[in-house]
């Protein structure tokens, strides 16, 4: 009996330190995409028997599961709401924001298209309707087809602060689940317009247009200079702990930040 009893003692501990060894990250799709599916392969190399279930849904997601603590790392690429924060006062969490990489929202088109520049005006007016034929802006005649991410993402309201005085979105604009959708959709259009972060400018079909004559590299990133630059971050429910602060701390180090640069972020490090 007694050994019985150690046996289920020792396969319950080892089910406990399973579990507790399991991250579970939620959130933005420019981090959750590519970048931290990354991290986590390279850091599980390190940690053996650590586990990880990463969904990119969008920032509003991340931060959501913050606040229902259903995830330890919360990905985002903007930052949380007064809503937000009040929200998770009233669980008794705490919002804690950490800056993991900068990045910046290109704006793409057609590579067939000839359109090779814009202004932050003529931005402003063809995603909120005020143009909607090239021809308005200098390109050949034809019906501009815009794409952008779906109301969930950090992407989709940061472009309405930065890009468009936080007014609407045109009523004939295309939602996509993410950034690789959209590129996908603005290669086969060649009257499409959309923005991906800086990790998808290089996508087969698409070219980043120049926005008054600065294009989104890493030097016009970290300097700001490109106008729709912005920081990304992963929120916790106060400092982290355990598992999540090892993975953040990793995700801060020269290694991580070497990968966040080799997917096409800008690094937080001088």
């Amino acid at each position: 009996m007694k050994n019985k009893l150690l046996v289920v003692s020792v396969a319950l501990a080892a089910a406990l330190t399973a579990q507790a060894q399991k991250l579970v990250i939620k959130g933005s799709d420019t981090l959750g995409a590519k970048l931290v599916p990354l991290l986590a392969e390279e850091y599980k190399t390190k940690h053996a028997g650590t586990t990880f279930e990463i969904a990119a849904e969008g920032s509003t997601t991340g931060i959501t599961a913050i606040i229902d603590n259903t995830a330890q790392i919360g990905m985002s690429s903007r930052r949380a709401t007064s809503v937000e924060s009040a929200q998770a006062l009233s669980k008794g969490v705490t919002l804690k924001p950490t800056i993991v990489a900068y990045d910046g929202i290109g704006v793409i088109v057609n590579s067939n298209n000839p359109v090779a520049n814009l202004t932050k005006r003529q931005v402003e007016q063809i995603f909120t309707g005020d143009v909607t034929d090239w021809s308005q802006i200098g390109g050949a005649p034809g019906k501009i087809s815009i794409y952008t991410r779906n109301t969930s993402s950090g992407t989709y309201k940061d472009f309405k602060d930065l890009a468009m005085k936080k007014r609407d979105y045109a009523p004939s604009s295309q939602k996509m689940a993410g950034n690789e959708q959209i590129a996908a959709e603005v290669a086969k259009n060649p009257s499409g317009i959309g923005y991906v972060g800086l990790a998808y400018l290089h996508s087969e079909g698409v070219k980043a247009a120049t926005i008054d004559g600065a294009a989104p590299t890493e030097e016009s990133v970290k300097s700001m200079k490109y106008p729709f630059a912005r920081p990304t971050f992963y929120y916790t429910n106060g400092e982290p702990t355990g598992e999540a602060a090892k993975f953040v701390e990793f995700t801060l180090s020269d290694e991580g930040q070497a990968i966040a640069r080799k997917v096409g972020f800008v690094s937080v490090k001088k």
